[in-house]
């Protein structure tokens, strides 16, 4: 017995000591299957400087910049094979807390119930027993061209969307709060 008390003291005493040591970023954990690291985090708050926001496809990151300090990183999940994100030079057009798609999203009935998910109102025709559409929720969303933007989402560890930029929702929401209309955004392949 007095093994196991001793084993637990040492793992709390060595756990305590490692979460001291730990530096100012606020992390976010994600899941993501790059060989980077698998943390987002922030450091923005009180920093000045320009804002920009630089989105790397080919390692699914997003990095935003106060002037040219890099303040936040977050892993992402961006378009799937035929809705891939465009690369590009954009600006933020668009900023909308609480932002709904137009185009995919679910059929339900008169009580709200699914009858039919993950549609694209453009391909899927509404069936019989449904009533409206209801666009997916896209929570934070800072849109940078056409049906194109970042925003909370599912983050699958791979590209998965059909065309946005996923975040982690924390991630998202510090995006949103320092991004401004009009600021750069550059894709890259």
């Amino acid at each position: 017995m007095k093994f196991l008390l001793y084993a637990a003291m040492t793992a709390l005493l060595f756990t305590g000591a490692a979460c001291s040591t730990a530096g100012p970023r606020k992390h976010i954990a994600a899941s993501t299957t790059s060989a980077r690291p698998k943390h987002s985090y922030w450091t923005g708050d009180g920093v000045t400087g320009a804002p920009s926001i630089r989105i790397v496809l080919s390692e699914q990151r997003a990095y935003f910049y106060k002037g040219r300090q890099l303040v936040g990183e977050s892993v992402i999940s961006s378009g799937k094979k035929g809705f891939e994100t465009p690369p590009g030079q954009y600006k933020v057009i668009q900023k909308d807390k609480a932002h709904f798609s137009n185009m995919y999203g679910d059929y339900v009935d008169d009580e709200g119930s699914t009858v039919r998910s993950n549609i694209d109102v453009t391909k899927d025709p509404m069936p019989e027993d449904a009533t409206m559409f209801i666009g997916a929720k896209m929570p934070f969303f800072l849109r940078f061209t056409g049906g194109y933007g970042m925003h909370a989402g599912h983050l699958p560890g791979y590209r998965a969307s059909h065309g946005c930029v996923r975040m982690p929702v924390a991630m998202a929401e510090h995006f949103f709060t320092a991004a401004e209309i009009g600021m750069p955004v550059t894709v890259e392949p």
